[in-house]
């Protein structure tokens, strides 16, 4: 879009007028238009932000980490997304679902145990069902698949190569909210979740390459360790 294209959206954006007809005139009546809320609320200016709870805490909260985690997951997932739609891989809808479902991990972590009210937990709550969901698709998906003999590498072409990306993504998250899980802050089943999505991942990256044509890529041991 051009530069003056642009300008001309945003004045045309900026007026808060429109027109709607009279149902017994055909006399033209304006009225305002809502402002939608801006993006930028300036309350996290200083270092602190808000938990689902309306408890405030400083940025860098284990909270926060694991939330970023999080939501880098789903991000990941959704560039894997766009690759496996341009060979219209059947494992999208799959992946949609996991996006909706890391949303709900979010709203549990956002939720610490300590300082949430029942209302919030019931809210929050999240199901073992979702993790059972995930050992279907991998038992489905690993019958399709050969063996696993060997350690495979991160590769396979470019879609199998971001579901693995998005593998890793799904450890660090783990890692994130392993401590949230001990101190009791968080739902222990939004952990065994991301510790059974991380498998579906990898599986769904073999499969990838397999759909596509591509070869694993196989660890071996180089020759030359140990030596100098």
């Amino acid at each position: 879009m051009s530069v003056s294209r642009s300008v001309r959206l945003c004045r045309l954006l900026s007026v808060s007028t429109r027109r709607a007809y009279s149902d017994s005139t055909d006399r033209v009546v304006i009225k305002p238009i809502a402002r939608a809320p801006k993006i930028y609320t300036k309350t996290g200016d200083k270092g602190t932000s808000a938990l689902y709870t309306g408890e405030r805490r400083p940025k860098d909260d284990k909270v926060f980490e694991a939330l970023g985690s999080t939501d880098e997951l789903s991000s990941h997932i959704g560039l894997a997304i766009a690759f496996a739609e341009e060979q219209k891989h059947p494992y999208i809808g799959q992946l949609q679902r996991v996006q909706c479902i890391l949303q709900d991990i979010g709203s549990c972590i956002a939720t610490p145990r300590s300082t949430a009210r029942d209302s919030h937990l019931i809210k929050t709550g999240f199901s073992s069902r979702h993790t059972g969901e995930l050992e279907v698709w991998i038992d489905e998906y690993t019958a399709q698949l050969p063996p696993l003999e060997n350690f495979i590498l991160p590769g396979g072409g470019k879609t199998a190569s971001q579901i693995h990306i998005c593998r890793a993504v799904c450890r660090k998250a783990e890692r994130c909210v392993t401590p949230l899980v001990s101190s009791d802050e968080c739902e222990p089943e939004t952990q065994k979740y991301l510790n059974r999505l991380s498998d579906f991942l990898f599986t769904i990256a073999r499969f990838t390459a397999m759909l596509e044509g591509n070869s694993e890529n196989i660890y071996t041991r180089p020759e030359n360790r140990g030596k100098t």
